[in-house]
């Protein structure tokens, strides 16, 4: 992520420094057993500092491997200080020859990995140099160094996850940004041509009656499913669906569809199942009731499951009507309506009155 660059430079430039650090320690303090070798130390560690930079900057690059193998050219450099050093290691306050530098790969871990990996290699790191100080003789051991360590890993951890978590949610807000003035380009369009044709199809096909008036019922369910959809909100989260949209889709002069104003998301083929229900559940409406016949959905949210309810003023269902069809091998409602919610884990009650219309509820969990 592009977030991830500023740790990744700042991360460059602590090695850098501290590498200097180390060097300049190096030179300053003599009575070191093998001088050569602590040398040979620092050169190990500013190639090491250069390479790491530079497969650090690249995202190809930064995986586990290279984070292991930072961990393990650290500890080399950190466990060798008592052979450069000899007996001056055993005089209080004496660092180790790497000094500050072994927490570049503490700082890596955390920014790659979060709090948890960069305490992983914080206790790595701080095991060694905690060896180091046990082994010297005479000498108190202290504990500060581990202490920063491992606050150094879990807080630069946290704050690298905090980025970029707010990273992705500044991308998401861009794209439903860019959605939402793409869906308001596409609404004038539409609303300045295809809506308006539309219109004009249904109000033509009534006036003239018979097939025409059928005509013109499918032109005005199809200009209420455009309205609604150029009309929704901000895309649902990824690998969701917002329920209220595949609901608008049945919207028309007949059929009134009411929803929350807060999404409906459920997941992606949840929603269009239980949309497919409803939509089966109107086709009966329209078969029985006849053309032109009102028909109301109402969604909403309770308790952890979405409730649709699809009601009408028809002459309702006689009572062993759906037994009878079953029988009779007419599986629309077994099979649309019940068998679709029975496979989402829901529920269908069907109350119906003859002569005061029916009244389908249909309830699946979230």
């Amino acid at each position: 992520m592009a977030i991830e660059g500023p740790f990744w430079r700042a991360i460059a430039v602590f090695r850098v420094a501290s590498l200097a650090y180390a060097a300049v320690l190096m030179a300053q303090h003599g009575g070191y057993a093998r001088p050569v070798l602590g040398w040979l130390v620092i050169g190990v560690m500013a190639l090491w500092t250069a390479g790491a930079t530079f497969a650090y900057a690249r995202a190809a690059l930064r995986r586990w491997p290279l984070l292991a193998a930072d961990l393990v050219v650290t500890l080399a450099c950190l466990l060798a200080s008592p052979y450069v050093e000899g007996a001056r290691q055993d005089g209080a306050g004496t660092l180790p020859v790497p000094a500050t530098w072994v927490a570049g790969p503490v700082l890596a871990w955390a920014v790659h990995g979060g709090r948890r990996a960069g305490a992983l290699a914080a206790a790595v790191v701080a095991a060694g140099d905690l060896w180091l100080r046990v082994r010297a003789e005479d000498v108190p051991v202290s504990i500060n160094g581990t202490v920063l360590l491992f606050l150094a890993g879990v807080v630069v951890g946290d704050v690298a996850r905090l980025a970029r978590r707010a990273e992705e949610r500044m991308q998401r807000a861009t794209e439903m940004e860019a959605a939402q003035r793409e869906r308001e380009r596409l609404a004038r369009g539409i609303h300045d041509s295809v809506l308006q044709v539309l219109a004009l199809v249904q109000r033509r096909g009534q006036r003239l009656g018979g097939e025409a008036a059928e005509l013109g019922r499918l032109a005005g369910e199809q200009e209420a499913a455009l309205r609604q959809l150029v009309a929704a909100g901000p895309p649902p989260p990824r690998g969701g669906a917002d329920l209220r949209g595949l609901l608008g889709r049945h919207g028309s002069p007949e059929v009134t569809i009411s929803t929350p104003a807060t999404p409906l998301v459920l997941p992606t083929e949840v929603a269009e199942e239980l949309a497919a229900a409803v939509g089966a559940a109107l086709d009966n409406v329209r078969a029985h009731c006849g053309a032109g016949a009102r028909a109301w959905v109402l969604a909403e949210s309770c308790d952890g499951a979405v409730t649709v309810t699809v009601r009408d003023e028809g002459p309702g269902i006689p009572e062993g009507r759906l037994e009878q069809a079953a029988a009779d091998g007419r599986m629309g409602v077994a099979r649309s309506i019940r068998g679709r919610v029975a496979e989402l884990g829901g529920r269908v009650s069907i109350v119906s009155v003859p002569g005061q219309g029916t009244e389908v509820e249909i309830t699946v969990p979230v």
